[in-house]
């Protein structure tokens, strides 16, 4: 009975680690091809109580090239603010940084 008592426990206490785990990570990518420039599409209207989330270019490792992921809908976090996801040239090299939502200050 002690055993199943242990397991049931630590099931529990992964419930609410995994996503604190989840929500602190960040994708950072590195690649030696530019991403092309954006395509042009019609702009998303506001929403009361959402952000926009713009699109980007992802790059796709296994075909070696960049996909479009489109703009989406994120509902409004209070007390943060969203970061956009970006591409930047250094050395070469094209870093990418994964949009993500920050604290105010």
């Amino acid at each position: 009975m002690n055993v199943r008592k242990t397991f049931l426990a630590i099931a529990l206490a992964s419930a609410f680690v995994a996503p604190i785990a989840v929500r602190a990570a960040t994708v950072m990518v590195d690649v030696d091809v530019a991403p092309p420039a954006p395509p042009v599409y019609e702009r998303m209207p506001a929403r009361e109580g959402y952000v926009i989330t713009p699109g980007y270019y992802r790059f796709d490792t296994e075909r070696r090239e960049h996909t479009w992921v489109k703009g989406e809908y994120q509902a409004e976090r209070r007390g943060e603010h969203y970061i956009a996801p970006e591409w930047r040239a250094q050395d070469g090299r094209y870093h990418f940084s994964e949009g993500r939502w920050e604290r105010d200050k």
